[in-house]
This record gives structure tokens, C-alpha cells and sequence, in this order.
């Protein structure tokens, strides 16, 4: 088992992170003993954020201790996998829109106390802004036309020192060549302030799907 990330682990091709409530799956993943510690596999299907590593992602802003704002949380797959991550002095706030979402995402949050579950409207950060305080990260990964849009509006309440950005370029232009639509988000990215720091395409994970890492400039 080899650390490539603080909290982040491989063992050939498979990744893991030390699970936070050892005994319990969120999504059927398989568990595995190594030198006393029980890890969880982290399936790249499932999950963009562990695509990316596989994809040898070299920039990784959720650490041990961090506060993540995550937007888009779904049921709580990537979501267990960042509260791993980010340990219990760390914290993940999670945003999702989908009633029927979120009572997945709450029987994850019942066992993981570093998770803040918040049924929102990531487009209104106006709304969840009392819970951003000293946010490290934004992770969004909302298939939405104004993607870049939403990541922005965030940004500006939780003041974060990075973000990370899923880009489905079908959400924003069914038509256009993935390539272009990811070289206009990074222009109204960067138009804004954000220094990108990698882009890594998750094919043949997620097709038509690029990660953006970003410093967000003071």
C-alpha cells in the first residue's frame, strides 16, 4: 500500500482511502485490511475526483485537516471518500439540490461527523453562505451550463485558497469540440482571477470530462 497523496493510497491499480468508520460501505465498495488500518476502494467509475488521480493528477488541494466546500454531493460517494480524506479535524460541507439525493447523502452524514449536509441550490451561495467559514477548497461537480458561472459565485462567498472543477463539456455544449469547451472555461477562469494549476482529461473514466485545479489569487 503506497501513499500518493496525504490520505490517498494505491496497491497496483486500485485506490483506497483509510476509512473513517471502519465496517461500514456507502456504495458496496470493497474493504481491505492492511497492517491493522481498514481502507476502502475508490472506484474511478464512480467517482471524477478518483478518476483524475488515476489519471496522475500531481495537484491535490484536499488534505488532512481541510475544509472543503463540495457542490454537487450527490449521495455521498466522492463525498465519504474527501470525509476519509479530510480526517475528524477536517470538514466537508455538502451541497446538493436533489431532495431524493440527500437522504442518501444523510445516512452518510449519520455515521461521518466531519460532514455538513446542505440541501441547496449551489447557484445560490447566498443561501448556505454562514456555513463557509475558512474554507481551503471548492469542489464542484455540477453538470450545469454555467458551470464555470456557479464555481465563481461560490468562490467569492467561501474565499478559498483553491478549487477544483469537474467540466462535462456536454452540459455546456453538446456540439462544440471538448477540447475548445474546456480551453473557454479556463479563459473566464482565469478572467476571473484563477491561476490554473492542471487540467487533467478523465477519459476513458468519464468521456468528455476534464478536472481543473485552480489558485485562487488574494
Amino acid at each position: 500500500m503506497k501513499e500518493v497523496f496525504p490520505g490517498v493510497y494505491k496497491e497496483g491499480k486500485r485506490l483506497f482511502t483509510k476509512s473513517l468508520t471502519p465496517g461500514i460501505k456507502v456504495y458496496g465498495e470493497r474493504l481491505l485490511r492492511f497492517r491493522g488500518e481498514e481502507y476502502r476502494e475508490w472506484n474511478p467509475r464512480r467517482s471524477k475526483l478518483a478518476a483524475a488521480i488515476l489519471k496522475g493528477l500531481k495537484t491535490m488541494p484536499i488534505k488532512p485537516g481541510s475544509h472543503i466546500l463540495y457542490l454537487g454531493a450527490a449521495q455521498g460517494t466522492t463525498v465519504s471518500h474527501v470525509s476519509d480524506i479530510v480526517g475528524p479535524k477536517g470538514l466537508v460541507i455538502a451541497v446538493e439540490f436533489s431532495p431524493k439525493a440527500m437522504k442518501d447523502l444523510l445516512i452518510v452524514a449519520e455515521t461521518r461527523e466531519n460532514i455538513i449536509p446542505v440541501l441547496a441550490d449551489a447557484n445560490k451561495p447566498e443561501e448556505y453562505k454562514d456555513y463557509l467559514l475558512d474554507i481551503d477548497v471548492v469542489y464542484q461537480d455540477v453538470a450545469q451550463p454555467n458551470q464555470s458561472e456557479i464555481l465563481l459565485k461560490n468562490v467569492q462567498y467561501a474565499k478559498p485558497k483553491y478549487t477544483m472543477l469537474c467540466v462535462k463539456s456536454r452540459s455546456i455544449d453538446v456540439v462544440k469540440d471538448p477540447r475548445q469547451v474546456f480551453k473557454e472555461v479556463l479563459k473566464e477562469l482565469e478572467g476571473a482571477g484563477l491561476e490554473t494549476m492542471e487540467v487533467v482529461n478523465l477519459a476513458p473514466y468519464e468521456a468528455d470530462h476534464a478536472m481543473i485545479v485552480s489558485k485562487v489569487s488574494k
